[in-house]
Formats: C-alpha cells, sequence, structure tokens
C-alpha cells in the first residue's frame, strides 16, 4: 500500500524531472512546428505501437465499450462521468496556477465545490445547471506549452494511443498532481481512477461508429489517428487561438467541417 511519503517522493522525482525537462528543452526552435510534415522521427516503431493498440482494441476494448455502453442505464453513465470530471478538477486547478491562469483557476475551484457540496459530491452536475463557466480542462502537457516546452515527437504510447513527448509527459505528473490522491486513504483514493476508466468504456461504447470509421475504415488508420490527434492537441494547448486547428469534439461552437474533416480523435479524453 502506497505511503504518502512514498507518493510524495515519486512527485518530487516527477517534478525534478520535469525542470530538467524544462531548462533543456527551450533552447532551439521546436522542430515539430518547422517541417511540412509530422515530426515523426519513430514512425516505424509508433506504427508497430498502433497496430498492437488497434489489435487490442478490436480484441477487447470495443467489445467491452459496446457491452458496458449497453448495459449500464444511461442515466447512471452520466452520474459516473460527472463524478469523473469533478475529480478531475484539482488537477486543472493546480495547472491553471502553474500557468499564471488565475481566472481559469478559480472557476475550476467554484465549480468544484459547488459539484462537491450541492452536487453530491460531484455526482450532479450542478455548476452548469448554474451556468457557471465550462471546466478549462488544463492539464500539465499544457502547462509544459506555456513554459515553452517544445511538442517533441509524435509517439504512440501502449493503450493510451497517439501522444507527443510533451504530453507523454504531462500526462506522468498529472497522475501525481492532483491532491485528492494525497488527502484520501486507501482504497478510497482509487476511486476517482475507477470513474475515470468506467467514462472511458462510455465514450468507447458511445462513440464506437465513429471510433471504428478512424480505426478500421481509414485507409491509413495510422495517419488518421496521428493527425487528429496533433490537430486536437495543437488547438487545445494554444486555448483556441488559431484558426488553424480546429477541436473534433468542440459541437457546441458552431464550426462546420469538411467530410474529409469529420473523423474525432478517439483517444482524447
Amino acid at each position: 500500500m502506497p505511503t504518502p511519503s512514498s507518493r510524495t517522493g515519486r512527485a518530487r522525482a516527477a517534478l525534478a524531472f520535469v525542470c530538467a525537462l524544462v531548462l533543456t528543452a527551450c533552447g532551439a526552435p521546436d522542430p515539430a512546428l518547422n517541417r511540412d510534415a509530422p515530426y515523426d522521427p519513430y514512425e516505424a516503431e509508433n506504427r508497430r505501437m498502433h497496430a498492437f493498440n488497434r489489435s487490442l482494441d478490436r480484441t477487447l476494448i470495443r467489445s467491452a465499450g459496446k457491452g458496458y455502453s449497453s448495459a449500464v442505464p444511461d442515466d447512471i453513465e452520466m452520474v459516473i462521468g460527472n463524478f469523473a470530471d469533478n475529480m478531475s478538477l484539482p488537477v486543472a486547478i493546480v495547472n491553471n496556477i502553474l500557468q499564471g491562469n488565475g481566472k481559469s483557476a478559480s472557476e475550476d475551484f467554484y465549480r468544484f465545490l459547488v459539484n462537491s457540496t450541492i452536487g453530491l459530491g460531484g455526482l450532479f452536475d450542478t455548476a452548469t445547471e448554474l451556468e457557471m463557466p465550462a471546466p478549462s480542462g488544463a492539464d500539465f502537457g499544457q502547462t509544459l506549452y506555456v513554459w515553452g516546452v517544445h511538442e517533441g515527437p509524435y509517439i504512440e504510447l501502449p493503450l493510451l494511443g497517439p501522444s507527443t513527448t510533451r504530453d507523454a509527459v504531462g500526462r506522468t505528473v498529472d497522475l501525481f498532481a492532483n491532491p485528492l490522491k494525497y488527502a484520501l486513504e486507501s482504497p478510497e483514493s482509487y476511486i476517482p481512477t475507477a470513474a475515470s476508466a468506467s467514462k472511458a468504456l462510455t465514450t468507447r461504447g458511445r462513440y464506437s461508429e465513429t471510433i471504428d470509421s478512424v480505426l478500421y475504415d481509414s485507409a491509413d488508420s495510422y495517419a488518421a489517428s496521428r493527425s487528429l490527434y496533433l490537430q486536437n492537441r495543437r488547438f487545445k494547448v494554444g486555448r483556441g487561438s488559431s484558426d488553424a486547428y480546429l477541436d473534433p469534439y468542440d459541437t457546441g461552437s458552431g464550426a462546420q467541417t469538411s467530410p474529409g474533416d469529420s473523423y474525432e480523435d478517439p483517444y482524447d479524453e
């Protein structure tokens, strides 16, 4: 069972690694943004990993997602999704503070406060019903971008799918950045992780047709997934400042996409 001291030690090690990354990554222009083609020097290895992830999805994850989404009532899925989203807010608050974004940090804090109290621990999204600002979704990959760290080469991670070296580091740090991990005792500290896994299965089942069209109907599913991830991710870290990148999941902005741009990022949570 992890003790608070061991968790703190891992968090300090992750922070030290990030500091070293920041110092070494800010000197030269980012090669990932100075090329006509995606910066993918590890394409051969990435394609092998993509084939593994695709096979795993075909044999296990797709069926599990469809079965879970069919078996669990929509209302229950919504409650679990609300809870998972609420438990992720402390990470967003920490990252907004690290980015110097006091406005989003405050908005996320008040959303977390309202949903954790009136919303019964986040089971109900009361903040949205009260028309409070939407969650920022800030993460440490975005924080590294704000600090000037390069995007780095594109990589495909086992199970997690498309990423970049910067975002892979960000995901690792976010595992230790949630204050709830240190406030909750075991086994309660694993509840947010279980809720996130449940939400991921819901997403896989709910968007099955769209995800299948990318992974199994594309002429090159690897290239399609890579393009979608990079567009979606650059849009997010740039806070939508560039018209060159459209968020495939942004259905509320009224943005129209061409038939060739109709795919959604199957790995973005």
